[in-house]
């Protein structure tokens, strides 16, 4: 009979397990616990939108769209897509949903998302994020509010240092306008120096040019205008206010006047926490303010700005986690005493205690298979003068959890 082959792993999907298991976890449970304090409702999205949904709001030129979506026609045929990020489906949600009466809402959530990349070191095409939103907010505070979550999260998981804040401003629509048309005749003076790629964009997102990585056009990005020298006074005052804010919140920024985005529905904030520990993948957590989302999925013009962040970059960053806590193992070393071992194990864990039973294999060897888990304490059911015996042993548990152990059990068992 020919030997069935075991199928590989699809390429840029990933199996997590054991300490990297527990960096994922640490995560997402610090990013639950951190967005509770800060009053922000969980929200839980499909993992597939029509297709329109991020053509729309993502838009048709970027890299997102035109290269890296997972596309694909279902029975019916509708054209629909895995999600490639959360801020689209969102957005659609708060329109379909009808969850304009809540504004101004504060949302959270995370999951896996979508982008066919060239896998590389923390970037996989199937990936995990954590994202938050505020919704129907126009006020500079939601900005502040959203990146002192960010900052209190990174803060928390122990990985702050090392890592900055890199702000800017977009500016309003005026703004944009007019800094748009002087990126323009910048970039059209340089064209016969730009990349293929910069060529392209420049009809379409000229913004872009700016964060290019090709060597041909650093030095003329680098002396493109800045935006500086067209913001309205409305707009500087949004992003005055903005700092004004973080600096009493008490968190540290620096100003990067080539942080942009593309897309015309992006307003005032941009922002980046980097750090040079990941190499060139140095973004762990990234967003802005989207003003203009919300009206290009149909609906009415609705204030927003959110964040997004790499699950397995945060945990690329964290010192070894520390294994789960410590487990009672209740040895049965003798099969008469099987079914005492597992109620006591049902007893110990309807009390928030973890345990394990060992009442298979042979009853001589059952305290060693024990001891080679590393319990926190061991106890031990064995036959005495045609009696059951049972001692609490290698007790490596503090003193409020060996009470709450005996306090779990029938006081015959330890007494």
């Amino acid at each position: 009979m020919a030997r069935i082959q075991t199928p590989n792993r699809v390429r840029g999907t990933q199996d997590i397990f054991g300490s990297e298991e527990r960096r994922f976890a640490r995560v997402l449970e610090t990013f639950d616990r951190v967005r509770r304090l800060y009053c922000f409702q969980r929200v839980e999205i499909p993992m597939f939108e029509a297709t329109e949904v991020f053509a729309r709001s993502i838009g048709e030129t970027t890299d997102v769209v035109s290269k890296e979506m997972y596309t694909f026609p279902d029975r019916g045929g509708d054209s629909l897509t895995l999600r490639p990020e959360f801020t689209a489906g969102i957005a659609r949600a708060y329109l379909t949903e009808g969850w304009q009466q809540y504004a101004p809402l504060k949302l959270a959530t995370s999951g896996a998302v979508f982008r066919y990349e060239r896998p590389q070191k923390g970037r996989y095409r199937q990936f995990h994020q954590i994202d938050a939103e505020i919704l129907g907010a126009p006020e500079p505070a939601a900005d502040v509010e959203l990146l002192t979550l960010a900052d209190q999260l990174l803060r928390e998981l122990g990985i702050a240092d090392g890592v900055t804040l890199q702000l800017n401003t977009l500016g309003d629509a005026e703004t944009r306008d007019a800094w748009r048309a002087a990126l323009v005749a910048h970039f059209e003076a340089h064209r016969d120096a730009l990349s293929e790629d910069s060529l392209k964009r420049l009809d379409k997102n000229p913004m872009r040019i700016l964060d290019s990585k090709d060597p041909k056009d650093r030095p003329i990005a680098d002396s493109a205008p800045d935006i500086d020298a067209y913001l309205t006074p409305e707009a500087r005052a949004f992003f005055d206010a903005v700092t004004a804010g973080l600096d009493a919140a008490g968190v540290a920024w620096q100003r990067n006047a080539r942080l942009v985005r593309g897309l015309d529905y992006y307003r005032h904030t941009a922002f980046e926490f980097v750090t040079d520990r990941l190499g060139a993948q140095g973004t762990v957590l990234a967003g802005g303010r989207y003003d203009g989302l919300v009206e290009s999925l149909g609906g009415p013009a609705t204030a927003g700005v959110g964040w997004a962040a790499g699950v397995e970059r945060l945990a690329m960053l964290l010192e070894e986690p520390e294994a789960a806590s410590k487990v009672v193992a209740v040895v049965s070393e003798d099969t008469g005493f099987d079914l005492t071992a597992v109620e006591l194990v049902a007893r110990l864990r309807r009390s928030g205690i973890a345990a394990e039973a060992f009442v298979s294999g042979s009853p001589k060897k059952r305290f060693d298979r024990a001891l080679k888990t590393k319990p926190g304490a061991t106890i031990s059911l064995s036959r005495r003068d045609d009696a059951m015996n049972a001692s609490l042993r290698n007790i490596a548990l503090a003193d409020q959890d060996v009470l709450a152990v005996r306090a779990a059990l029938p006081s015959i068992v330890l007494a």
